[in-house]
C-alpha cells in the first residue's frame, strides 16, 4: 500500500447484533471506497418456511431474531390473516400492539444505553460506563426488564414468545395481570423522560442530509402494528403493493440484499423515518419530551437517532398505560383462520424499521413461497451513503479517531445483522 493510501478497516464491528465489517479507503487525500459488509452466513428462512403449515409461520420467523421476535411474529401473522380474509377484533389487535410496545422498550433501551451511548461518552462499552454512571445503567436495565415483562405476560416468555398465533393468541391475560404492571409503567414513564434528557445532552457531530423516509402510517396513532407504507417522497401504498415500488439487489460484499425505492434509490426506515412521518401522532408526553430535547418535527441528523429512540421508548410506555387502562379481556383468545389459496402480505414497525412479509398459500394452507424483508437490509445502502458523507467531512482525523466515527455512524442504525442475512439467492451452475 502506498504512503498516499489510508485504509480504515474494522473486521468485526462491536456493539451490533450479528457479524459485520467496515472498510474505508482514502487515496491521495480523497475518499476512494466505502464498504459496509455483512458477512454473517445466510440462514435461508424463506426456504425453511416453504412446505410448512401457514399456522407455523409466527413460531418459525420468531427465531430470526432474539431481540425483535414480535416484529416477525406480528408481520407473519398479519400476512396469514390477510390471506385468510380475517381481521382481528379490536381488543386482540390492541394486545398485539401492547406486546409490541414491550419489544420497543426492551430493544430501544438496549441500544440507547448499552450499545450506542458509550460512543458519545468515550467509553468502550456499558460496563465501563457503569463504573461512572451506575445510576443510569441501572435505570436502563430496569426499563429493559419492564419491556421483557410485558412480552412475558402477553407472549408467554420474553424471547421467542410461545403465546402468539395466527388469529390472535392461545391465551389472553386477565385484566388483573395487566393492571399489575401499571405501577412499574408509571415509574417507567418518568424514567424514559430522564433517558430522553440524558441523550439530548450528548455532543452530536454536525452532520445532516436529506433522507427519503419510509415508514408505516395509520390515522390517529403512531404506527406500530398496522398501517400503509408511506414516504417523504410521496409514496402511499397498501403493504401488498410493496414489490411494485421496492427492489432488492445482491452485492458481492454482503450476505443481505440492498434495497432501493423506485425513482429514489436509497431510503431510510426506523426511528427517524417514523418520527418524521408521524411526529404529530405521538402522545402529548412524548411530543413534549421531543420538544424539550430540541428535536423539532423532523430530525435529519442520524447521530440524534439515539434521542428519537428514547422518545419512542417514552411513547411505548405511555401507550402501554393507555391500552391497559382501557383493556377488557376478549371473550375468545383467537378468531378462526381457515386457509385458502391466496397471497398474504404483512408489515409492522420493528424497532429498526418496517419488517415486510409475503407468503403464497395453497388451498390446504401449505406455504408455497415466502419473502421477508427486514429493516437492516433496507438501510444498508443509506448506511454506506452516510459513511461517505461522514468520512469526507472527517478526512483530517487520525486513523483511530476516524475508525471510531465510522463505527459510530453504523451504530446510529442499530443494525441487526442476524435479521438481515437470510437474504441471499443461491445459484448453482453444473457442467
Amino acid at each position: 500500500m502506498s504512503e498516499a493510501t489510508r485504509e480504515i478497516r474494522t473486521d468485526y464491528l462491536a456493539r451490533v447484533e450479528g457479524e459485520g465489517a467496515m472498510l474505508v479507503r482514502i487515496r491521495d487525500g480523497a475518499l476512494e471506497e466505502v464498504q459496509f459488509r455483512i458477512f454473517e452466513p445466510p440462514r435461508f428462512f424463506e426456504a425453511l418456511l416453504r412446505g410448512r403449515r401457514f399456522s407455523e409461520a409466527p413460531d418459525i420467523t420468531a427465531r430470526i431474531c432474539g431481540i425483535c421476535p414480535i416484529a416477525y411474529m406480528a408481520s407473519s401473522a398479519q400476512a396469514m390473516e390477510r390471506a385468510c380474509g380475517v381481521e382481528l377484533p379490536e381488543q386482540l389487535r390492541l394486545l398485539r400492539r401492547l406486546v409490541y410496545c414491550g419489544e420497543w422498550i426492551e430493544s430501544h433501551v438496549l441500544h440507547v444505553a448499552m450499545l450506542h451511548a458509550p460512543d458519545f461518552l468515550g467509553y468502550d462499552g456499558a460496563i465501563e460506563l457503569a463504573r461512572d454512571r451506575r445510576d443510569l445503567v441501572e435505570l436502563a436495565l430496569r426499563l429493559k426488564k419492564l419491556g421483557n415483562e410485558l412480552m412475558r405476560v402477553i407472549g408467554g416468555r420474553e424471547v421467542h414468545p410461545v403465546n402468539f398465533r395466527v388469529g390472535g393468541f392461545y391465551r389472553v391475560p386477565a385484566e388483573a395481570e395487566l393492571r399489575a404492571l401499571v405501577p412499574e409503567l408509571e415509574w417507567a414513564r418518568e424514567a424514559a423522560r430522564e433517558l430522553v434528557r440524558w441523550t439530548a445532552g450528548f455532543e452530536f457531530p454536525d452532520y445532516e442530509r436529506e433522507y427519503a423516509f419510509v415508514a408505516l402510517s395509520q390515522p390517529g396513532e403512531y404506527a406500530i402494528e398496522r398501517g400503509r407504507i408511506v414516504s417523504s417522497t410521496g409514496l402511499d401504498i397498501d403493504v401488498a403493493e410493496y414489490e411494485q415500488h421496492f427492489a432488492e439487489t445482491h452485492l458481492e460484499r454482503s450476505n443481505a440484499l440492498h434495497s432501493t425505492l423506485a425513482g429514489v434509490g436509497a431510503y431510510l426506515v426506523g426511528p427517524l423515518a417514523r418520527y418524521a412521518l408521524s411526529h404529530d401522532r405521538l402522545s402529548d408526553v412524548a411530543q413534549e419530551a421531543a420538544e424539550e430535547a430540541g428535536l423539532g418535527p423532523v430530525c435529519r441528523n442520524p447521530f440524534k437517532s439515539i434521542v428519537v429512540r428514547a422518545v419512542e421508548t417514552l411513547y411505548a410506555v405511555d401507550e402501554a398505560l393507555r391500552i391497559i387502562a382501557a383493556y377488557e379481556r376478549p371473550a375468545t383468545p383467537a378468531v378462526p383462520c381457515l386457509p385458502r389459496a391466496a397471497s398474504g402480505h404483512g408489515c409492522t414497525e420493528a424497532p429498526r424499521g418496517i419488517c415486510w412479509h409475503r407468503y403464497e398459500l395453497d388451498a390446504e394452507g401449505t406455504i408455497l413461497d415466502a419473502k421477508i424483508v427486514p429493516p437492516t437490509s433496507q438501510n444498508q445502502k443509506t448506511i454506506e451513503e452516510d459513511l461517505v458523507g461522514v468520512v469526507r467531512a472527517s478526512l483530517d482525523l487520525p486513523d483511530e479517531r476516524l475508525a471510531h466515527v465510522c463505527e459510530q455512524t453504523i451504530r446510529n442504525y442499530d443494525p441487526c445483522i442476524s435479521c438481515a442475512t437470510h437474504f441471499l439467492r443461491l445459484e448453482v451452475e453444473r457442467s
